[in-house]
């Protein structure tokens, strides 16, 4: 059963501060504080910060921690240097994802962190919890414990160097460090889900809340909410659980090739995985441009000529391209790019065009 209702340490901040409190995965998260074309606007011109403290954070330690996490996730961790972070999947046997999510090994200790969707927080422990009984390894959900902010745009890193006195710029993205603030250990690492250069930071509650403080009082930063992080991850072409993933979708649909390990190595869903992406009958992943002003929603339907060919998973009209962008799945003769293609949008055809993904990039 899950938790409902929840709320995060900063969840007075965002009510004093207009935030417009909406229900996410059983969190009171902001979707908006003004116009969430502002906060898309400023992610991408300046800096942000978001709190995304409703994501999952689960430890994990034990005897050959690294061997039982590589054999949960599509993506080679065993080997992973200390403080380094990478994209991956977890899949069940029949290759379906069950979520998406950055594996950490953590610095300074032989322990692995996964940050899971907030959605999907209850069903991966119960997933984990199976798996742990014939090994040495403990699972900790540490996400009531902590919070977690990010910080993202252009200025994130001079900022956080000229507020807290952090410098990240020698650490590689999708890396991470244990940093000393106010005497308190706070993670930082060099990630994000908005296509920007930025860092997301991993505390106890007192002083995330510090940071988040003496950072959002800096003119170049300005809070955001959940609206503009769809913006912007959708303009990045990055996928949303839900949405471009789910159980039904086995992973070698997606077009994230870069996160299926396969050589060499064993993990859940492996050989479904395999036998997927030799089926030539499987929807793929697409991004489309859209003609005109008018944005295609989930579950659009996508037409080459008279047949349906495929649906909208995820659609807005791009602040930074100033055109209606969206994702969505379609049958593999309808997915090169430049491909001409229409979507139903409440009743009326929209022509619409294949394109590389990602739509923006920094």
């Amino acid at each position: 059963m899950s938790d409902q209702n929840l709320k995060t340490r900063l969840h007075n901040w965002h009510a004093e501060n207009g935030g417009r409190m909406v229900d996410f995965a059983g969190w009171q998260m902001p979707i908006q504080y003004g116009s969430i074309i502002d906060e898309h606007n400023a992610t991408r011109n300046s800096a942000t910060l978001f709190d995304v403290s409703h994501m999952g954070r689960i430890y994990l330690s034990g005897e050959n921690v690294d061997q039982f996490v590589d054999g949960l996730t599509t993506r080679k961790v065993a080997g992973m240097g200390e403080g380094r972070i990478r994209y991956s999947l977890l899949c069940n046997e029949q290759g379906g994802i069950l979520d998406d999510i950055l594996v950490y090994n953590l610095p300074g200790q032989p322990e692995f962190m996964l940050v899971v969707n907030a959605s999907n927080r209850d069903k991966i422990n119960s997933w984990l919890a199976e798996r742990l009984s014939t090994v040495q390894v403990e699972s900790n959900d540490r996400t009531l414990e902590t919070s977690m902010i990010a910080l993202q745009g252009p200025q994130a890193l001079d900022v956080l160097q000229q507020t807290l006195g952090i410098d990240l710029r020698d650490l590689k993205y999708f890396q991470c460090r244990r940093v000393s603030v106010a005497g308190t250990d706070v993670l930082m690492s060099r990630t994000g889900y908005t296509g920007e250069d930025g860092c997301e930071m991993i505390g106890d509650h007192d002083s995330t809340v510090a940071i988040w403080e003496q950072l959002v009082s800096r003119d170049e930063v300005s809070p955001a909410g959940l609206g503009a992080r769809d913006t912007l991850r959708l303009e990045a072409a990055m996928p949303l659980y839900g949405h471009e993933l789910s159980e039904t979708m086995n992973a070698a649909q997606t077009d994230l090739g870069f996160a299926l390990s396969l050589k060499d190595r064993e993990f859940v869903g492996k050989s479904s995985i395999e036998g997927a992406l030799s089926d030539q009958s499987l929807h793929g992943r697409i991004g489309l441009i859209l003609d005109g002003k008018r944005a295609a929603r989930e579950g659009a339907e996508i037409l080459a000529g008279e047949e349906v060919v495929g649906k909208v998973t995820s659609g807005t009209f791009s602040p930074t391209l100033q055109k209606p962008i969206a994702m969505g799945y379609v049958q593999p003769d309808c997915s090169a790019a430049g491909t001409e293609l229409m979507v139903d949008i409440r009743g009326k055809q929209i022509s619409a065009t294949v394109t590389e993904l990602p739509f923006y990039k920094r």
